[in-house]
């Protein structure tokens, strides 16, 4: 796999954080890489090894494994690991491998240093990963309300212990809360059933208040993991209510404690990376909420947790592709299997359908498509399977106009281009997003680059994109107040999708075509916005300060229904937050009206 300069410089305005660097540091920089062709199954570093600095992965896989063998994590192109490894003397903590034939770019440690020290914005990023990497899940400081995932199976105390068993039998719990109302009486737990009421002869109508464990060791929300730790370990219990006031509203049990510590994107990916079916793998898809319920309480920026929790996706697509080869024979001729909407931005959270297409060679025939419409229908299908629901309006590979060759997927975008009606407008946001996934992305980048630079130069498509963009608006009222939804099931709420992030999303596109930028993720086109003179610094500091408090709400409020036992949307109640959160939540939706409307009054350079 040769590699020339240019490739490289071409390839790194594609990664975050070198698509944000100047042409000049660019410039001095790609020599210094070096291409590096690794074999399947061959290994870049083992754990204690000394490290000759960062890689990034240019094509190909590689597999990351602790000092127990255990997966880390599967990267893909255009991420980069061993920098952890360099601030502990150059000794590598991990052991990185190609699962494929891979080509990759090495910064030697001594560039690395001279670049951290000379780009703040690159030492930023790297620290920020290597402190997020340290983490992990802090079991012992994290809150109980974190830890606590359903409210807790309750009974009134004249229930019997039959139906008590049933019940928990039903929930599959290993315990019940006695309570009149929400005020807690006792505990019974399968110890007490088995211990009290089996080996006691007890008849099955007996009352579970006969039975409780009365007044049982409790704690409040706002106790931390250590807490529960310590109680189960002096007391010898297994159960610990959760009780606020008066008020009985969750409860940590020893399962709890060990499904925080166990759940990992890392291990997500691992299992499902070796499943066989899809039905195996939507079993590790249903631990997603309590992934982002822990990401989020870990206090994980907003990127950090979309990027993980699309990372997942992006494995269960390969994985399905890889099945369907197996099931349909090899491809015909090479393809390219593409995400686009939140997951080609890697923005994906605990709500998420799917949207992808194909990209054929053009040697395919009209045979050969047949072949890609029974592949897209598999993968499709397991995405479904796996959580991801079909796509509403079509936007998907099993369309057979988004499952096309080359030739006629460049017509797509030279006519959306030509003649920027609301439909082309429409299409053209959706896979200005794309992500390639899977397959041969040779396919993409000579087209990505074409496009842009056609698209940028056409004024009116330009203008159309702009318009289109603040459609999206965000829920401003009169009087600093918050325009909520007027009628429906969502009623008095906030939409923090369509009026709170979308809005975000359409700017940092645009931002992206004007400066011909082809990063896919927001915040990363926000960022390459800045570097490329797009919209100003203090523009593009204000929208990404305005973005994350924007993000991290609706990531917030989703882990909380998900705590409370709710599927996860993202309509939130204004009434859900302080006066304090409320107003500083208004005054990031003001950032982005002002940016929407520089944008619309061609001021895209916001001072």
């Amino acid at each position: 796999m040769p590699q020339t300069p240019a490739g490289i410089a071409r390839f790194l305005t594609t990664v975050h954080p070198y698509d944000g660097l100047d042409r000049a540091r660019l410039d001095d920089l790609v020599p210094r890489f070096q291409p590096l062709n690794i074999a399947a199954g061959d290994e870049i570093y083992r754990l204690g090894q000394p490290l000759d600095g960062l890689y990034i992965v240019q094509e190909g896989e590689i597999e990351v494994t602790d000092d127990n063998g255990e997966p880390v994590s599967i990267l893909g192109p255009r991420n980069s690991f061993g920098e952890r490894g360099l601030t502990r003397d150059g000794i590598a903590v991990t052991t990185a491998r190609a699962s494929q034939d891979s080509l990759l770019l090495l910064l030697p440690k001594a560039d690395f240093e001279t670049l951290m020290a000379a780009e703040p914005a690159v030492a930023r990023f790297f620290d920020r990963r290597r402190a997020q990497a340290r983490q992990g899940p802090d079991l012992a400081t994290s809150r109980v309300s974190d830890l606590m995932a359903h409210p807790p199976l309750t009974c009134p105390p004249d229930t019997t212990v039959r139906d008590a068993a049933q019940a928990m039998a039903a929930r599959h719990v290993s315990s019940i809360c006695v309570a009149e109302g929400d005020r807690l009486l006792g505990i019974v737990t399968v110890r007490d059933l088995s211990g009290k009421v089996v080996a006691g002869g007890l008849p099955g109508d007996t009352p579970v208040a006969e039975v409780m464990t009365p007044r049982p060791v409790t704690l409040a929300p706002s106790a931390i993991g250590s807490d529960v730790l310590h109680q189960m370990m002096e007391r010898r219990i297994g159960h610990v209510p959760i009780v606020e006031g008066d008020r009985l509203v969750g409860i940590v049990t020893q399962t709890d404690l060990t499904r925080f510590q166990a759940v990992s994107s890392g291990e997500l990916v691992s299992r499902i990376a070796r499943a066989s079916d899809a039905a195996e793998m939507a079993r590790v898809t249903a631990e997603i909420p309590r992934l982002l319920v822990q990401l989020v309480a870990g206090g994980n920026r907003h990127e950090v947790v979309t990027r993980l929790i699309t990372d997942i996706a992006d494995t269960a697509t390969r994985r399905l592709l890889a099945l369907a080869e197996e099931k349909f024979g090899p491809p015909p001729v090479p393809y390219l299997w593409l995400a686009c909407g939140s997951q080609g931005r890697q923005e994906q959270t605990g709500v998420s359908d799917q949207d992808n297409c194909l990209f054929l060679h053009d040697d395919a025939t009209e045979a050969d498509q047949s072949y890609f419409l029974q592949l897209a229908k598999f993968v499709s299908d397991g995405l479904d399977t796996c959580g991801y629901f079909f796509c509403p309006g079509d936007m998907m590979a099993t369309n057979p106009k988004w499952c096309q060759p080359l030739r006629v997927w460049r017509q797509y975008f030279r006519g959306w281009i030509a003649k920027p009606d609301p439909m082309a407008q429409m299409l053209a946001s959706v896979m200005f997003d794309l992500r390639p996934i899977g397959g041969d992305r040779s396919l993409f980048d000579g087209l990505q680059a074409e496009t842009l630079a056609a698209a940028s130069r056409n004024s009116i498509f330009v203008a159309h994109m702009i318009s289109n963009s603040l459609k999206h608006t965000p829920p401003l009222g009169l009087l600093r107040g918050f325009a909520t939804i007027r009628s429906g099931e969502h009623r008095n709420t906030l939409d923090l999708k369509h009026n709170g992030v979308v809005p975000v999303v359409d700017l940092g596109r645009v931002y992206a075509l004007q400066g011909r930028l082809t990063a896919a993720n927001t915040r990363a086109r926000l960022e390459a916005a800045e570097g490329a003179g797009v919209i100003s610094a203090s523009g593009a500091r204000d929208l990404l300060d305005a973005y994350d408090l924007i993000a991290e709400t609706r990531l917030a409020h989703q882990a909380d229904q998900i705590k409370a036992g709710r599927k996860p949307d993202n309509f939130m109640a204004p009434t859900d937050l302080s006066d304090f959160e409320r107003s500083h939540l208004r005054d990031a939706f003001v950032v982005v009206k002002t940016l929407q409307s520089a944008l619309g009054h061609g001021k895209g350079m916001l001072g």
